[in-house]
């Protein structure tokens, strides 16, 4: 099948964008969306519905099929709940047929690389139909890197990847900075999440959130058919302190110098364990009082009907801000290696400031001052998360644009 570029990728290409996003869809069309990696991370969750959002917002004439990889632990209650007139493809081989043949396009959505390359693989050896990468973090790999070339466009959530993209003579027409659709995701359970804050006592508006990480998820502590790594657990424990200790200051001093409380966290299964560990338990007995360790799990739409009564958010992980800076909450992310690059798009949308680096010890040197900023001037810090917010809107518009400019001319 002959491929349709219809864009190119110098700036003349963002010419169209801001007419195209009122013309109807196409009627009929029929997207594939690959995504929903795992269940046990509330912002591997939020991918999807973010994702969801956006079309539902930009392309409503569109019919989407989701293909996941997990939907458990309620999560496809949860998406369905949000999304009724989605359709989740089914585990046989007959569902995807039937999807393969009905469907126009497939488009693989954000995640922490190119998660379903051999799905899109798949896809492009049984059909013959286009596909677009929509918001991802990417490492090299010479198969991944056939499998950008091949797409009608491929969004990068992070300027390094693309950048990296770029250098590795990748010759897909449109590679652009595409923010994590997450940013969109619109999950919220207001009704039982203040019932809860009230339970623990946090006030809307006077508690800051706090999210520990170790350098390597210990997935086989949650997840069945993970075996125990022992050298990436050896590398936990030799980095935890370093890691954490910066986030265990902050806390003690949003506790002395503020009038708020501190909420700490998971954004994964793993971290309630953690968060008692190396920070609950490690505080002075004067601060504990007014400190709140979560023990049990919760899903994304709990989890951001609490983001959006805090003041602000900091931590080790990359999805729970999101999730504020989506919904105009101030949030500092902490990053290192292991994480990839994507906590670089904190500087793809102006953020810079509210982004620290464990390997160069900013976070020791600049986390609790950056945290008490927001605590005390929650005004300006709002303003500086609404700045943030609009410069991913405006990218995942652009994504939107040139996904429906795609299919409709397939």
């Amino acid at each position: 099948m002959q491929r349709r570029h219809f864009l190119k990728t110098s700036l003349a290409a963002t010419a169209f964008a801001s007419n195209v996003s009122t013309r109807a869809a196409t009627p009929g069309k029929k997207i594939l969306l690959r995504s929903s990696w795992q269940t046990v991370n509330i912002g591997d969750i939020a991918h999807t519905p973010g994702m969801l959002s956006l079309l539902e917002k930009h392309l409503p004439e569109y019919e989407i099929t989701l293909w996941p990889s997990h939907v458990d632990n309620g999560v496809d209650e949860l998406l369905m709940t949000r999304f009724p007139k989605l359709k989740i493809m089914g585990k046989t081989a007959a569902a995807k047929e039937e999807a393969f043949e009905a469907c126009d396009f497939l488009l693989h959505g954000s995640g922490p690389g190119i998660v379903g390359q051999k799905s899109i693989i798949e896809w492009t050896e049984e059909t013959g139909k286009p596909y677009g990468i929509g918001g991802v973090t990417w490492s090299y790999s010479e198969a991944g890197l056939k499998v950008i070339s091949d797409a009608e466009f491929t969004f990068f959530r992070d300027s390094v990847s693309l950048q990296l993209a770029r250098d590795k003579g990748a010759t897909c027409p449109i590679m652009e900075f595409g923010p994590d659709a997450t940013f969109a995701c619109d999950l919220t359970n207001d009704e039982a999440a203040a019932a809860w804050l009230g339970e623990v006592g946090l006030e809307e508006g006077n508690f800051m959130c706090c999210i520990p990480k170790l350098r390597n998820t210990p997935y086989w502590e949650v997840k069945k058919g993970y075996s125990f790594d022992g050298e990436k657990h050896a590398r936990n424990e030799e980095m935890k302190e370093h890691d954490i200790a910066p986030l265990r200051q902050a806390v003690i001093a949003i506790v002395k110098e503020t009038d708020m409380k501190v909420l700490l966290c998971p954004e994964d299964a793993t971290q309630m364990k953690l968060n008692k560990e190396m920070i609950y338990d490690k505080l002075p007995e004067e601060v504990k009082g007014r400190v709140v360790w979560r023990e049990d799990y919760w899903l994304t739409d709990f989890a951001t009907s609490v983001y959006t009564r805090c003041a602000g958010l900091f931590g080790n992980e990359q999805h729970s801000p999101i999730l504020c800076i989506g919904h105009g909450i101030p949030a500092i992310v902490c990053r290192y290696k292991e994480q990839t690059s994507k906590g670089f798009m904190w500087k793809d949308i102006g953020l810079s400031d509210w982004l620290f680096d464990h390997d160069l010890d900013e976070a020791e040197k600049g986390l609790t001052p950056a945290v008490l900023s927001i605590a005390t001037d929650q005004n300006a810090a709002r303003a500086k998360a609404l700045e943030g917010k609009a410069v991913a809107d405006d990218r995942m518009k652009r994504m939107m644009d040139v996904l429906r400019e795609t299919v409709d001319s397939a």
